[in-house]
């Protein structure tokens, strides 16, 4: 009887032991191990957009300053983020910006030669291509954080080498300004012709994180038709302000789509470009003696938002969410180009 109790005890030692050393290797690690062979989940393989041609390895003539300086894309992209974004914005943003302003960039060149610059593939006149700053100049901003600002811009460029915003497998017209009204607009409202990648979409930006979100313009009667008159002289506007601008249409996302001014119709950006206001999204007020103007956000409306941009990777976006987000039916992907494309 001794014995088989004995056996009984030694069995159970046994079982205790085999139970408790599995138990510690599960609890080391949350879980037993996976298989060595076991393939992983689509989940957790899912990874960062491929990369295309390294930046590095492309070539651009960049004229700045007055002068073509031939330079590498990712040399030439640090220095379009240094002009365009604030260093201060999440580094998401600053991915995002960044691949918006490569694929931009690629998507100008494969259309030729560009009609101001045709020895250039690029150039700092923001009316044409993107606006770029050197690091120097940008220091001189940046003052104490200067170091870590460039370190931080070139991470953004360097962690989405080759990528590009893709419609229909092909790198799209990446456009982008400051701040919206709470959505973007189309190309077709701004612009002659509509894109299916440019649509209206919401933006999360407000007064809270944007500078001078709100506006307010006043031009004395004057003033608004000496502007006026030189860009469209077959305006009339004579007698009160307070009849100069009619038949006011607005889109979806508030915008003024087009109105008329004088008898003239013209587009809100348009108007906009005239008076030098910051955002098509505006209303106006007139007597007897001035218009009044009061302006939601900064630029044109169309494409990526910068600070709507900034918002999402506050909220925990990526660079190609964002993207994606902003321009309709994309997907960011590597790229493949000619490394001497001009």
């Amino acid at each position: 009887m001794k014995h088989d109790i004995r056996i009984l005890s030694l069995v159970f030692v046994l079982l205790w032991g085999l139970a408790w050393s599995s138990a510690g290797r599960a609890s080391a690690g949350n879980a037993p191990p996976e298989p060595a062979d076991e393939p992983q989940s689509t989940a957790e393989t899912e990874a960062e957009p491929a990369r295309g041609t390294p930046d590095a390895e492309q070539t651009l003539r960049v004229l700045h300053g007055g002068a073509i300086e031939e330079m590498p894309m990712d040399d030439y992209l640090v220095g379009v983020l240094r002009a365009e974004m604030p260093a201060s914005f999440e580094l998401e943003a600053l991915k995002a910006q960044a691949i918006a302003a490569r694929t931009y960039t690629i998507h100008k060149m494969k259309d030729g030669p560009i009609a101001n610059h045709p020895d250039a593939d690029a150039c700092d006149d923001i009316n044409c291509c993107k606006a770029y700053k050197t690091a120097d100049d940008a220091a001189a901003d940046w003052g104490g954080m200067a170091l870590y600002y460039e370190e931080k811009l070139a991470r953004a460029v360097a962690e989405t080498d080759g990528q590009v915003v893709l419609y229909g497998g092909e790198p799209i017209l990446a456009v982008f300004f400051s701040s919206a009204n709470g959505h973007t607009q189309s190309a077709g409202a701004v612009w002659q012709s509509d894109l299916p990648y440019l649509q209206s979409v919401s933006s999360p930006e407000d007064e809270e994180l944007v500078p001078n979100y709100y506006s307010v313009e006043t031009f004395s009667a004057e003033a608004f038709r000496a502007l006026f008159l030189q860009a469209r002289p077959d305006a009339e506007l004579s007698g009160s302000p307070e009849r100069w601008i009619t038949d006011v249409e607005r889109s979806g996302a508030g915008f003024v789509t087009t109105l008329s001014v004088g008898g003239v119709t013209v587009r809100g950006n348009e108007l906009r470009t005239i008076l030098g206001l910051r955002s098509p999204s505006f209303t106006v007020e007139a007597d007897e003696d001035s218009l009044t103007f009061r302006v939601t956000g900064y630029g044109h409306g169309v494409g990526m938002s910068q600070y709507g941009a900034n918002a999402l990777a506050l909220q925990g976006r990526t660079a190609a969410e964002i993207l994606e987000h902003y321009f309709t039916g994309t997907r960011v992907d590597g790229y493949t180009t000619d490394t001497e494309m001009h």
